[in-house]
């Protein structure tokens, strides 16, 4: 596995001081984050370094040059919307630029894209099928047709009462997978599987990697803590920042030598990103760069 990070959490840093980060960190690759200039919506997002909007031939090639440089790949461009959005405007903009990061992926020899299938949380989840056969056809052509694969994410982006009561992204569990599988089977359409959504859903997070083997385009590594003495005063209905909390790898209740071992199982070699978003590392850009180091000290009894 190519062991990296996901730029997001380093918000602030330009693009080479996130390489230079990863370099001297022994990264071996960055999903870059790839918002659009200047828009935030939430936490984690907004972040760009990588400006898809802008990017020139000669701008490309400085950016691979120095990446060259530090002997650090991209995995990804990651833009992580909701291009499934209630919001007609919110909808088209959205997916106007995940076709700017596709394009950009492209032309950058990324061939990778990291994203959400996205979903009108006002809807269920036969609705969001039927909006789901009107839009993602089109996009995984435009993808395929740029020889980029889509990873898609399976958190469910239902975390407070902004996201209520559906969530914003539709494709959460292995039986939705199936049916988007079924539905546009292309070798460009996968998965960039975080094991930490299914620790708080109370769901197998094993057994899902030997079924999608194939559709493993991009792995993340983020963990979870679970409050049990929360869960039983609210249940899983409630809001679920109300009894969890994302955490760094080894510090929450993701088992990753079995997480790890079954990815080697069926000779996942490719990029595994960690994904910092645990607010106990997040007090000074010093706390930032320690999260990264203790996350690749940690997983690299399993990965070195």
């Amino acid at each position: 596995m190519k062991i990296g990070f996901v730029s997001a959490i380093l918000d602030g840093w330009n693009f080479e001081e996130v390489i230079d980060v990863a370099a001297e960190m022994k990264f071996s690759c960055v999903e870059v984050a790839c918002w659009p200039q200047g828009k935030a919506e939430r936490r984690y997002a907004g972040v760009s370094h990588i400006d898809v909007d802008d990017l020139s031939d000669a701008k490309a090639a400085q950016i691979l040059a120095y990446c060259r440089q530090k002997n650090v790949e991209i995995s990804s461009l990651a833009f992580y919307p909701n291009p499934m959005d209630g919001d007609l405007q919110k909808r088209e903009f959205n997916i106007r630029h995940l076709k700017n990061v596709i394009s950009a992926s492209a032309k950058l020899g990324v061939n990778r894209v990291t994203t959400f299938i996205g979903r009108d949380q006002t809807l269920s989840v036969e609705e969001n099928f039927d909006l789901f056969k009107v839009l993602w056809p089109g996009l995984i052509q435009y993808a395929e047709d740029r020889k980029v694969q889509v990873a898609i994410e399976n958190c469910p982006m239902l975390f407070g009462r902004d996201q209520w009561p559906g969530g914003q992204n539709l494709a959460t569990t292995p039986r939705i997978w199936r049916e988007m599988f079924r539905i546009i089977p292309s070798a460009y359409f996968g998965l960039n599987y975080d094991p930490s959504h299914f620790v708080w859903q109370m769901m197998d997070y094993i057994r899902p990697i030997y079924e999608f083997k194939e559709k493993l385009f991009h792995v993340h590594f983020k963990d979870i803590k679970l409050f049990p003495d929360r869960l039983n005063e609210v249940g899983t209905m409630a809001y679920p920042l109300d009894y969890m909390v994302p955490k760094i790898p080894g510090l929450g209740d993701v088992n990753w030598s079995k997480f790890v071992s079954a990815l080697t199982d069926v000779g996942y070699a490719g990029p595994a990103c960690i994904e910092v978003e645990d607010r106990a590392f997040e007090g000074s850009r010093e706390q930032i760069l320690k999260s990264l180091k203790l996350s690749r000290q940690y997983l690299a009894q399993y990965t070195d």
